[in-house]
């Protein structure tokens, strides 16, 4: 069963095969005889094939017995229209002949309209295709003259609107995609140039800062001006004081310097336009803008920030760094000022008009920085200045520079205090200033009282310093004022002192009580330290005389009494009246008294110094004999010199010249023990003692005359009292009343003491040993054993006081 199964689909398979050769292309038996060789049973195959080839050509056979006669039939007819054919044939022949030479022109036209027709549609096309060209052309051009132009901006828009609407439209052609390639570049480009315009900008306003910070602190100026001529105007109307108001207005005219503060127009008007102008009207920012707006479009903005603050960090370093010599002169400082404002104007201006390139913090950092760099290089270069005058002028560019920097929003507060510091070397600068002036004045001053001719140098005198004197009022020409003239110009000094201390307080935002406060500490600086290290170093002087320091002496007393008008001139002029409360004294009255007193010790040094001087020129013959009978002619001199002197010193009050008297008194009297006390003289005589007791009464007489009134009766005459009591002893030998009544109270020689009558007596031992014994008379043999009795009864009386003091 199995091989009649395997035999029937071997059957099937070939029937199969049959039917799609029969039925299959002919180029498509080869495959399928070769799919019939590839099985096995193709002789079998065969057979079949053999078989079916046959039966189709048993087929053909009978269709072709079939249709015969009909066949035959149509080629008998074919052959009768044969002849006809070919008459047709000749027929069409000529014909067609003829028409082709009746349509040659036909042609001829048609091909012409033909290539009309093509170039119509070529003209057709290309019109269509420059039409949609021409724009992108016309865009390319706009684009690169934009470019030309370093209009940046438009041409960063005209690259946009070519690159997505245009080119697409001509992306079919060649050129479209040069184009496109050239994108890129041309982008590049143009960021590339917008850099290159902004890098100029930041040139140019680096070049151009200083102009800018000139022009906006010359507008704060203005303003500052036209609010200190209201307030001024108010004060005049306010104040009572009109003179001390416009004195003020005078100092304030002699210290500006910026020379016009009423506002008066003395500007052209050019510079009037200039001034209306802002710092965007001065400077093109139209790069900075451009170069954000470009930047930002192509999605680079925070690189752009990034270097603009970058090199504007860089650039706020340059403006802080000040020139080498910019303390040298005020224009140093200016440029200065104005380099630093004009970069911070500008920046402002940007953070105002722009979005995010300038920040509020970046503002505050670059002012931070810049804030400590400028109270550095202030505090450094101004420590170099030493003039009044450029000093007070540096303050007012400070307070400039703050307000104007200050109406821009930054704080300022730290200025002011450099101002505090700066103001303490300002009143040092004008200590050395004034210290120059005081001495000038007392070196020049003539120490004698002051005498004025007429009305007129009366009343100058008058209105300068606050005397008043009923008596002087009513004297006739000249009139001789107590002091010399170097108090009224020492006073008006003082004042102009305290108005040079008022100017730089002013526009530091002080109140009346601070600002009297600082003028009073500052005024108290000078007379306790400047004037009176000038007096007193004037008094020292070695050529002043007794009768220039009695005038010292008198015009400190006077500058004393005018420190109370002081006072209130300063409290008119700080207008801190009302606040006297809080107000410090002067303490001039102090200085004055000690400068007095320093004058008064002078006095009596240089009087003293006299009398030695005096003493010098004495020359006492010690072994003298006999007394000439009138007192020594260096004593008569001294004398005659002490009464003049104490005459001058009527002016002088009581006590002063009292105490000049007494201590004059004291070291002559003290300088004539002296004498006799020496020990290089080592004899003395009696008639030597005479001699000098004839100068002693001379002196008493000087004393008994009262060269001073004032005096308690017989306290000048107490300075002589000792040596008195000591002459009187030797001159009566009175040695045995003098030892019964030692170390009583009512001893008639209780100033004597033992050692001084021990050393006098030893003197005159000596002088009596020259003389021969044997020639001395009895009387002269027994007053030398007296002399030895006492000399020994003085030693024990000495020695027993000193065992006395031992237990």
């Amino acid at each position: 069963m199995a091989e009649g199964a395997e035999s029937a689909e071997l059957r099937t398979e070939h029937e199969r095969i049959l039917k799609e050769i029969e039925s299959s292309e002919p180029g498509l038996v080869g495959g399928i005889l070769r799919a019939v060789y590839d099985n096995e049973g193709h002789e079998t195959f065969l057979e079949k094939l053999n078989t079916r080839i046959r039966s189709h050509d048993r087929d053909i056979e009978r269709m072709c017995n079939h249709h015969y006669q009909g066949f035959i039939d149509s080629i008998t007819e074919l052959l009768k229209v044969r002849s006809e054919a070919v008459k047709l044939q000749s027929l069409v022949t000529e014909s067609n002949a003829a028409l082709q030479e009746s349509s040659k022109e036909l042609v001829k036209k048609s091909e012409e309209l033909l290539q009309c027709r093509r170039i119509q549609k070529n003209i057709t096309s290309a019109t269509e295709s420059l039409s949609l060209c021409l724009p992108v052309l016309e865009m390319y051009i706009k684009l690169k003259e934009q470019m030309d132009q370093k209009r940046y901006y438009p041409a960063l828009k005209t690259l946009e609107q070519l690159e997505h609407t245009y080119l697409p439209r001509v992306s079919r052609y060649r050129f479209s995609k040069i184009m496109a390639d050239a994108i890129p570049r041309l982008r590049e480009s143009i960021k590339d140039a917008s850099m290159s315009d902004l890098k100029d900008f930041l040139e140019s306003i680096r070049k151009h800062s200083e102009r800018i910070g000139e022009h906006a602190m010359s507008h704060a100026l203005k303003q500052k001006d036209l609010d200190r001529v209201l307030v001024r105007k108010y004060l005049m109307k306010k104040s009572g004081n009109k003179k001390v108001q416009e004195e003020k207005k005078e100092a304030e005219e002699e210290t500006n310097p910026f020379g016009n503060e009423d506002g008066e127009d003395e500007d052209d008007d050019d510079e009037d336009e200039d001034e209306e102008r802002s710092a965007q009207d001065m400077i093109d920012f139209s790069p900075v803008y451009r170069c954000m707006h470009i930047y930002s479009v192509l999605g680079a903005r925070e690189q752009f920030e990034n270097y603009y603050r970058k090199q504007r960090r860089k650039q706020a370093r340059l403006a802080l760094q000040p020139q080498s010599n910019m303390h040298e002169t005020l224009q140093g400082y200016k440029s200065y000022f104005h380099q630093i404002i004009g970069f911070f104007v500008v920046e402002d201006t940007v953070m105002n008009t722009t979005q995010g390139l300038v920040s509020r913090q970046f503002m505050d950092e670059l002012w931070d920085m810049a804030l400590s760099k400028i109270i550095a290089v202030l505090r450094t270069h101004s420590a170099y200045c030493t003039d009044a005058t450029l000093m007070l002028e540096i303050k007012n560019l400070i307070v400039l520079f703050s307000d104007t920097l200050a109406g821009y929003g930054f704080p300022v507060s730290q200025l002011y205090d450099l101002l505090m510091e700066i103001r303490d070397q300002y009143n040092e600068i004008l200590m050395k200033r004034w210290l120059q002036i005081f001495r000038e004045i007392l070196e020049s001053d003539t120490c004698a009282p002051l005498y004025v001719a007429d009305k007129e140098e009366y009343s100058e005198i008058i209105r300068s310093f606050p005397y008043q004197d009923e008596a002087l009022e009513k004297e006739d020409f000249p009139k001789r004022f107590p002091f010399s003239g170097s108090v009224p110009q020492v006073y008006k000094q003082i004042k102009e002192f305290a108005y040079a201390c008022i100017k730089f307080s002013e526009d530091l935002n002080l109140s009346h009580t601070e600002i009297d406060d600082m003028v009073r500490k500052s005024t108290n600086l000078l007379l306790t330290r400047t004037l009176s290290g000038c007096l007193t170093s004037h008094i020292k002087k070695q050529t002043l005389g007794m009768a220039e320091l009695v005038q010292i002496s008198i015009n400190t007393t006077h500058l004393e009494t005018a420190c109370v008008y002081l006072e209130d001139f300063i409290s008119n002029m700080t207008g801190a009246v009302g606040d006297s409360v809080h107000t410090a004294r002067l303490q001039g009255t102090n200085t004055f008294k000690d400068t007095r007193q320093e004058a008064e010790s002078q006095i009596y040094s240089k009087l003293n110094t006299k009398i030695d001087e005096f003493l010098d020129l004495a020359c006492y013959n010690w072994t003298l004999q006999e007394p000439r009978g009138h007192a020594s002619g260096y004593l008569m001199d001294l004398i005659a010199f002490l009464q003049s002197t104490f005459a001058v010193f009527t002016n002088l009050p009581g006590k002063v010249a009292q105490t000049a008297c007494m201590s004059a008194c004291k070291h002559l009297a003290s300088s004539l023990m002296t004498f006799l006390l020496d020990n290089e003289v080592r004899q003395v005589s009696m008639g030597a003692l005479q001699q000098f007791n004839l100068d002693v009464i001379q002196c008493e007489q000087f004393v008994d005359s009262e060269p001073v009134p004032g005096f308690k009766d017989g306290a000048l005459q107490m300075t002589f009292v000792e040596l008195r009591q000591l002459l009187d002893l030797f001159m009566a030998w009175d040695w045995s009343l003098y030892l019964s009544d030692y170390g009583q109270e009512r001893n008639k020689y209780v100033r004597v003491h033992p050692s001084t009558a021990i050393t006098i007596l030893e003197k005159m031992r000596e002088a009596d040993k020259k003389k021969n014994l044997f020639s001395l008379k009895k009387n002269e043999r027994d007053r030398r054993k007296l002399l030895d009795a006492v000399l020994k009864q003085l030693r024990q009386l000495v020695n027993g006081g000193s065992n006395r003091i031992q237990e």
